[in-house]
Parts: C-alpha cells; structure tokens; sequence
C-alpha cells in the first residue's frame, strides 16, 4: 500500500483511521481500532503525513507517532468540521477520521504547535493553578450569595468582603454562620494553594533561559513567561509576529466586503489563559507609566491617548507577543540586535 497521508480519529478506547494514496484514493479504512493495538499498527505503515484533532491524548499520540519517521500535524476541530461530509456519510468515526485525512493536507490550514513532555508538565502546573482561582471566584460568589438571603450585601473587592464579613457573623443563624465559617476556612487554604503553585511557576521560570529573557520585556512576569514557553515551545511553528497574533485572538475580527475593509473586536481565538496573561501584564504597563520618557512609554501613553485604555492595552499585549515570538525563534540573536538598533 502506497499511503501517503493518514487521518486519525482519536478516542479513549476504539480509533478510526483512514488512510489515502498519492491521488487520494482511500487504501486503508480502519473504522475499529482498540487502544491496544493503535501504536503497532501505526508503527507497520510507511513513513507518511498523519493528521489528528487536537484534544485529549493528541500531544501524547504525536510524540509516539513521530517514533517512527511519521509527519504528525495537529489541528483544532473546529476547522476540520467543514470537510466532515455529513449528508453523505453520516456523523461517525470513520467519516471523522476521513474528514481529518481531507483536512490535513489542505495548503491554507493552521496547526496547533505539538508540545513536548516538559511543556505540558509546566502547563499541568498553570491549569491547576488557575482551576483554583476559579473555584475561589466560585467561592466568594457562593458566600455573597448566601449572606445576601439574609439582608447582608458587602463589596465585591475579596479583602473589604473579608474585612467587613466578620461584623456580621452574629446577626447570622447557627447553621449560615457555620457555613460562611467553613467556605471562609476553604478560601483560605485555596490562597495556600495558589501560593505555592506560584511559586512553582516562578521557580520553573527562573530555571529556563527562554523564561528569563522574556521576563526582560515590559509586561510580562514568571508566570506569563512560563505559560508562553510551554504554550509556543521555539515560537518556530508561526511564520511571524501577526500569524501567532491572530493565533492568539488579539486581532481584529473582520467583514470586509465589495472592497470595504470592516474591522471589529478582536477575535479572543486560541487560548483565552495565555490572552489574559497578556492583557493583565499590559495593564500593569499603563498603571506604572507614570512620567517615564523611553520609547516604549511614549508610545503607550500616546496610545492610551488616542484611542482609549482598553484598546491599548489589547495593542500592548499584542505588541508583547510578537516581541516573544522573536525572542523564542531568534534567541540571543534577537537580543543583539535589539541593543545595536
């Protein structure tokens, strides 16, 4: 069998696969394959371009896969969706994994970049760090909402909630002042939580060389540097700054017609964590301008100027980014040219 492009539909349990020829003729339909037997099976086919969805598991595959000399590209499923020919075929797995095969060898598609063992271990760090926060915005909002059945509304800033909670307590029944104690005690621990996990962050990023020579650009902290490193890798799979811009949603989105260019808000494509790093570290560039003078906070200021705080915040974050594409794809040499400029 001549295959030259195989598409994969990923699962926990049963694979299908589809694979075609030079012309695209398909001579290798594996509609049910168990989890057991997928890399064997892989390992057998001759060296040629594999395509998968990027969800659960996906990473894993395509480090496996590219054991064995294979071309393994990754794609979001949203832009495999429209070659899935459902009217004709029907929605399954098999149809998928044909949908993938189609998908993979279009000219115009975007990959997802495939991250290695060290970078999803880092991210494992960010994910879990922000599944806190989040369960401790859910807790405040809980409490608020608890106390409020009882005629007590208290600011939504977390330390005056904190501060002025305890004024309360006794106007609470028994059982409602138990439970605002014990969400009160959860949050806490969550806090720890959050602590330490920062500090895990900042420790990883101070221990790669790439984290810490993005942490020398305005804006962006251990954290952000840390996230985008695990998220780009080399930054080598964007052909420049404004690929991985639009990769990253910070874009305008566009409706253009009859030759009227049309631009609206950004996109807030891609992963909307590593957006809200960016954004958050811009804001912290417009809060500490002050009366500085360099280029760059000129520039800002002008900015914030002309066309408002929060799209100037967008356009820094922007800015930051492709500055980190540079810094990951050029390295020490960026960083030359940037002092002889």
């Amino acid at each position: 069998m001549d295959i030259v492009t195989v598409g994969i539909d990923l699962a926990k349990n049963v694979f299908a696969l589809h694979g075609v020829d030079q012309s695209g003729k398909a001579v290798f339909i594996k509609p049910r394959v168990a989890r057991s037997q997928l890399l064997e099976m892989v390992a057998h086919l001759p060296p040629c371009l594999i395509g998968m969805e990027a969800c659960s598991g996906a990473h894993h595959w395509a480090r496996e896969f590219s054991r064995f000399g294979h071309t393994v590209k990754l794609m979001a499923p949203k832009f495999v969706a429209p070659y899935r020919m459902s009217g004709k075929r029907g929605k399954n797995d098999a149809a998928d994994a044909a949908a993938i095969c189609e998908a993979v060898t279009r000219p115009n598609m975007r990959f997802v970049p495939v991250k290695d063992v060290d970078q999803q271990a880092i991210l494992c760090l960010h994910r879990t760090r922000q599944g806190f926060v989040e369960e401790r915005t859910a807790l405040y909002n809980r409490l608020r909402g608890l106390i409020s059945e009882f005629g007590i509304v208290l600011p939504q800033k977390v330390e005056r909630l904190r501060r002025e909670i305890g004024a309360h307590l006794e106007a609470l029944p028994g059982w409602a002042n138990r439970c605002v104690g014990d969400l009160l005690a959860h949050a806490d621990r969550l806090n720890e939580r959050i602590e330490e996990y920062d500090k895990a962050i900042a420790q990883a990023a101070r221990q790669d060389a790439r984290s810490r020579q993005l942490m020398q650009l305005p804006g962006i902290g251990p954290t952000t540097a840390s996230a985008l490193v695990a998220s780009l890798g080399g930054g080598h799979d964007f052909k420049n700054g404004r690929q991985l811009a639009a990769w990253a949603g910070l874009v305008p989105g566009q409706c253009s017609s009859g030759g009227k260019a049309r631009l609206g808000r950004i996109t807030k494509a891609g992963d909307a964590y590593l957006r809200s790093l960016l954004v958050m570290g811009a804001r912290s560039v417009l809060a500490g301008l002050g009366d500085k003078q360099d280029r760059f906070s000129r520039w800002a200021r002008n900015l914030v100027e002309r066309r408002g705080y929060w799209k100037a915040a967008v356009a820094i974050a922007a800015k930051n980014l492709r500055l980190a594409r540079a810094v990951l794809h050029y390295g020490d040499d960026f960083r030359r040219i940037e002092e002889t400029a």
